[in-house]
C-alpha cells in the first residue's frame, strides 16, 4: 500500500463498536471512495474471531461498493475450545472480489522462513505475482521443499502446536484472573489482548508496559503501538513455556501487592 501511495484509513472495531456498521459509515463518508478493505481474522492483536456469516456480510458490502477485500488467515489453525476459523473463500462469489493470505509461520512453527500463499481473485493474485518479481529472485529452494512437505505430510503437528498455545493461554489467563486482572481467554491466535487494570488506566499502555518491564520483569506490547484505539490494552504473546508464564504471573502479582492492589 505504501508503494502504491495509498491513504490508509482505520475502521473502529472495539468492544463497543459494530464493525460492519462502522465500515459502511466509513465507506459512505470517505472520498475518494475506498478501493480495498484489509481484514485479519482471527485478529492480531485483538484476538477477535468471527463466524462465516460475518464474511458473507463483508462480501455483500464490498460488492455493493465495488471494493476489493484482502483477508489475512495467518492464525487459521491456532484455535481453541472447538472454534474453527472460517475462510472468506467459503463465501459464494468471494473470488469475484476477494483474496486470502495464509502463512506457514504459525500453523507449522516456521516463523522467519517467510513462506505462505495467496488465493482468490485472479486479478489480485496476478498483481502480487508481478510485484513479487521486482522485489526478489524467488524463495530458497529447500524452503519450498520443506513447505510442500509440511502441507502434504502428517498434520498431527498442527494440532500439537495449537494445543501447546492453548495450554499456555490457560496458564496465563488463569493466572491473571487469579490476581485480579480480568481477561477473557481468546478463542484463537497466539496472543492475549488484555485491558489494562483500572488502577493503571491513566498511565496509558506505553507507560504501563514500561512499568511491567521494570517492576514485574514482564515484557508485553503496548496497545497504542497497534493504533490509537489500543491505548487501553496490552498484548501478551504466548511465546514462553508454562513455567516461565507462571514466573511472569508471580512478578505481576508482586507489583500489584506493592501498589496496594492485593
Amino acid at each position: 500500500f505504501v508503494i502504491a501511495g495509498a491513504d490508509i484509513q482505520h475502521v473502529p472495531c472495539g468492544p463497543d463498536d459494530d464493525f460492519l456498521t462502522e465500515l459502511e459509515r466509513s465507506i459512505k463518508n470517505t472520498w475518494p471512495k475506498p478501493k480495498m478493505l484489509v481484514l485479519n481474522y482471527p485478529s492480531n492483536p485483538t484476538t477477535e474471531c468471527v463466524e462465516l456469516e460475518f464474511f458473507e456480510k463483508v462480501i455483500k458490502i464490498a460488492k455493493e461498493h465495488e471494493i476489493w477485500v484482502v483477508q489475512d488467515l495467518a492464525y487459521a489453525d491456532i484455535a481453541f475450545d472447538g472454534y474453527v476459523a472460517p475462510s472468506i473463500m467459503q463465501v459464494k462469489g468471494a473470488k469475484d472480489i476477494a483474496v486470502e493470505f495464509f502463512s506457514l509461520s504459525k500453523s507449522y512453527n516456521m516463523p522467519g522462513w517467510r513462506v505462505g500463499f495467496m488465493v482468490g481473485n485472479p486479478t489480485l493474485v496476478g498483481a502480487l505475482a508481478k510485484i513479487k518479481s521486482y522485489l526478489d529472485y524467488g524463495m530458497f529452494t529447500p524452503i519450498q521443499v520443506a513447505a510442500i512437505e509440511a502441507l502434504e505430510g502428517d498434520q498431527t503437528c498442527v494440532q500439537e502446536i495449537s494445543d501447546m498455545y492453548q495450554d499456555r493461554r490457560d496458564v496465563l489467563c488463569g493466572g491473571l484472573n487469579s490476581i485480579g486482572w480480568e481477561v477473557t481467554p481468546p478463542k484463537a491466535t497466539m496472543f492475549v489482548w488484555a485491558k489494562i487494570p483500572e488502577s493503571y488506566q491513566a498511565m496509558g499502555s506505553l507507560e504501563f508496559t514500561k512499568k511491567l518491564l521494570k517492576i514485574a520483569k514482564v515484557g508485553v506490547s503496548p496497545g497504542v503501538g497497534f493504533g490509537d484505539y489500543g491505548d487501553q490494552y496490552v498484548r501478551f504473546g504466548l511465546i514462553e513455556n508454562e513455567h516461565r508464564t507462571r514466573q511472569a504471573i508471580r512478578g505481576i502479582r508482586e507489583m500489584f501487592k506493592a501498589d496496594g492492589l492485593l
